[in-house]
Parts: structure tokens; C-alpha cells; sequence
């Protein structure tokens, strides 16, 4: 089986902007050359804008799964002082010097995340994420899942940049803190996942692509810089 996890397209609040809606549409130029089993996407309007023209062309509709909403983690940050705000976007100086960050198994232990719901949402999205593959013949068991029904499908996720980074790093065995600080798929970009049963019966998930935006460089279309920041400071023009 191949998960497509397709990013939103560029976004203002939560809708599209003009580039965003022509990148779902550079979006639906790809998708609709391949054969989707079936279309999944978050309840929130960006998602399902940037899912509508391929959706649209395909005569198909997508099944809105609550999990898939851009994810609700918050906590306070040192760059942020007085509010709680999303759990990603740390400078690399505050968010590296805690060492329980990068532990797989008690990063949620880590002081600047109690009495948040950081922990609560993460569950939230993976237990989702490991519905949606039993749903479709793969059921977890400890780091790998068990396969049930073995197949070729190819299903598409429409959601963000959050919660992708959180159910990878569930995919991976690793911190989410690693995932949420250090990558950013562009807007509209794909990452591919595919199962692997080397043995019978078990199956490794292998991510095959992270935030590809080959539909937009076919179309001469440069990716958004939305969601990163500035590569020097002296960028003005980049967000810092």
C-alpha cells in the first residue's frame, strides 16, 4: 500500500491564496494520472480547498477524518513568553538544549511540556493514523504492523505540516519535537510512504519521498516559502 500526505496549498488564515489554489490545481494535475483506492482529509477549509480540484475532476469525494486537523499541541516557549502557542517553530538554541526532546520514549517528560495537552493530542493523532491503516489491512504491533490484508492500494491524505510530522515520527519511532522543529514540506508538496512486507505477514512503512513539489517545478511554479524562515538573517525580505 502507498500513502500520498498532501500538504495544503499556500494559506492565508484558512483559506488558500491565489498561488495556493493554482498550486492544488498543479496538485490535481498529478494526483488524478494515478489510481487512489481513496481520499482522506482534515475538517479544516485550507485542507479541503487544495483537495476540491482534484476531488472535483475525479468525480470522488473525500472522508473528513477529525485527526487530520492541523495539530492542537500547544505549550509556552521561551520566544514566546506570556502565551501558550504551537509546539513547533522553537529557536534551535531553547529547543536543543533540552535533551528529554529528543528521547523517543519521555520527550512528553519534558518540563516545558506539562500541564499542556501536547502529549493528550499526540495520542490523539496517532491512534488515528494506526485506525486508518487497520481500516486498510495493517494493524500495529509494537514498531511494525501486522499485515491483514495485504494490498497495492494507494490512498491520499490532505492535511499539515503539523500533524504529518507527528504521525511520521510515529513511523519512525522517534521524538515528534525532532519532526515538528526541523521539517518544513512546502505547501501542496507530497511525501509517499509505502508498505514493505519483506516477511509475510509483517509490514515496515517506508518513506519513500518528504515534501515533494516536483508537480510545481514541471509547471514552473516556485514552491512558498511559507512555513520557513529566513535562510541568513540579513534576508529581510524572509520571515524570521
Amino acid at each position: 500500500m502507498k500513502l500520498l500526505i498532501a500538504r495544503h496549498g499556500e494559506p492565508n488564515g484558512d483559506a488558500l491564496t491565489e498561488k495556493g489554489r493554482y498550486e492544488a490545481d498543479l496538485l490535481a494535475d498529478k494526483l488524478c494520472t494515478l489510481d487512489i483506492k481513496a481520499f482522506y482529509c482534515s475538517p479544516l477549509i485550507r485542507a479541503n480547498q487544495t483537495a476540491k480540484p482534484t476531488l472535483d475532476r475525479l468525480g470522488r469525494t473525500a472522508e473528513i477524518l477529525p485527526w487530520l486537523h492541523e495539530f492542537q499541541g500547544t505549550c509556552f516557549k521561551p520566544n514566546v513568553p506570556g502565551e501558550k502557542s504551537i509546539v513547533w517553530d522553537w529557536l534551535p538554541q531553547d529547543w536543543t538544549r533540552q535533551k528529554l526532546f529528543y528521547d523517543r520514549d519521555r520527550w512528553f517528560l519534558a518540563p516545558e511540556l506539562q500541564d499542556t495537552n501536547v502529549h493528550e493530542e499526540y495520542l490523539k493523532v496517532v491512534n488515528g493514523f494506526d485506525a486508518l491503516m487497520a481500516r486498510h489491512g495493517y494493524v500495529r504491533e509494537d514498531g511494525y504492523y501486522r499485515v491483514v490484508e495485504p494490498n497495492n492500494d494507494t490512498i491520499v491524505l490532505f492535511c499539515h505540516l503539523g500533524v504529518q510530522a507527528v504521525f511520521v515520527s510515529h513511523i519512525l519511532g522517534v521524538s515528534p519535537i525532532i519532526m515538528l522543529q526541523n521539517f518544513a514540506p512546502a505547501p501542496s508538496s507530497v511525501t509517499t510512504i509505502a508498505t514493505e512486507e519483506r516477511v509475510e505477514g509483517i509490514a515496515g512503512l517506508r518513506i519513500l519521498s518528504y515534501g515533494s513539489t516536483e508537480h510545481l517545478y514541471v509547471a514552473g511554479e516556485e514552491p512558498s516559502f511559507h512555513a520557513r524562515f529566513c535562510e541568513c538573517y540579513s534576508n529581510s525580505d524572509q520571515r524570521h
